[in-house]
């Protein structure tokens, strides 16, 4: 991912979701987010996750 990596699954998840299918972004703010609102942030994933399996997106 041409990245520095940061401790934990949850980043590195997200990240490399992010990565896959284009969204903008990077570690860090990736980080940033889940350090400050991991709930949201794992919420958010799993609706994006779940709309793309309805749309045959993944």
């Amino acid at each position: 991912m041409d990245e520095c990596c940061l401790c934990g699954a949850s980043v590195a998840m997200r990240t490399m979701y992010r990565t896959r299918y284009g969204i903008p972004g990077s570690i860090m703010t990736d980080f940033l987010w889940l350090l400050c609102l991991p709930n949201c942030t794992l919420c958010q994933l799993k609706r994006d996750i779940e709309k793309r399996k309805a749309m045959n997106a993944l």
